[in-house]
């Protein structure tokens, strides 16, 4: 999932090589890749089936996938036009000059290649349907924002994000460990998935001038600032919803209701989304808002294994 993170504009000093390839990485971003996997992880603890060593390489593998997908959104709304120095959020490493495109490229095919060997552990446990589903994963990636009918720019980076980095995410770390699937995993991955969701949400709000003057249609453009406001409060409801659903009918145990505790947090940030167009307090919601998907996903992931 491709999200800009914090505030600045271009400009100001540049930084080091090392730092820029750091900052491009957006390591804000790291955890929405890492907490889905360690929720499908705990949920194959729970019914005795997790193996270390794929929980290991799916962890890797996700972390590469965000990696190279965040360079390649990098690299591809540059060349786009959607990254200029209008934009609300920091400086982006091609856009500020700080990494060349063919260095660029360079490192997205790098960061996917990784992925692809680290992913060659979990084809060689489940098969290939890892395969496909690695190969899909990678064609999402580089498609959100780069080929001729790229994927944020027509309003279906959500629903990228809410399949790949969400269920896929939770659901195939599960599958890659016990060698099976069901819809309770599928139904205990929509929480994370809306929460991941809710992310891009609040990323595309904050840049709905820049982006449609970019002709970068989302979906944030496509519904205005108040619907999708209204959108993210949605995303935050399913979250806790589907949540208590799962509870209630017996798929997880109420100590799975432990992420409720950032209920009040949740509301407080989905005010300040709907209430605002305000560059500098989007940028704190979408801080705000990655660490609650964390947190929450982390969360559940606890209570699911006590």
């Amino acid at each position: 999932m491709a999200v800009k993170q914090g505030a600045g504009a271009l400009g100001g000093a540049s930084p080091s090589l090392a730092r820029a390839w750091w900052l491009a990485a957006r390591p804000q971003t790291l955890a929405a890749g890492v907490a889905p996997v360690l929720l499908g992880t705990a949920l194959a603890a729970a019914d005795g089936r997790a193996r270390r060593g794929c929980a290991v390489a799916a962890v890797v593998t996700a972390l590469l996938l965000q990696v190279g997908t965040n360079f390649a959104n990098d690299l591809f709304d540059f060349e786009n036009g959607a990254d200029t120095g209008e934009r609300l959020g920091p400086a982006r490493a091609v856009a500020a000059g700080w990494i060349s495109t063919a260095q660029m490229r360079v490192g997205t095919a790098l960061a996917f290649g990784g992925a692809a060997v680290t992913g060659s552990f979990l084809v060689a446990a489940g098969g290939w349907p890892f395969a496909l589903l690695g190969v899909l994963a990678v064609g999402a990636g580089l498609a959100y924002t780069a080929g001729p009918w790229p994927l944020a720019y027509h309003g279906l980076g959500d629903v990228t994000v809410f399949v790949f980095f969400g269920l896929v995410a939770v659901a195939g770390s599960y599958a890659a460990q016990a060698q099976e699937l069901s819809l309770r995993v599928l139904a205990a991955a929509v929480p994370s998935a809306a929460l991941v969701t809710a992310i891009l949400v609040v990323n595309n709000l904050r840049d709905v001038e820049t982006d449609a003057c970019a002709g970068k249609r989302t979906l944030a453009v496509r519904l205005g600032r108040a619907a999708t406001g209204v959108y993210y409060a949605g995303l935050v409801a399913l979250a806790y919803g589907a949540l208590a659903v799962l509870v209630r009918y017996g798929e997880l145990g109420l100590p799975a209701l432990l992420p409720f505790a950032t209920l009040p947090a949740a509301l407080r940030t989905a005010r300040t989304v709907r209430a605002c167009s305000d560059g500098p307090l989007l940028n704190g919601a979408l801080v705000a808002t990655a660490r609650l998907h964390a947190v929450f996903t982390l969360l559940l992931a606890l209570g699911v294994l006590a």
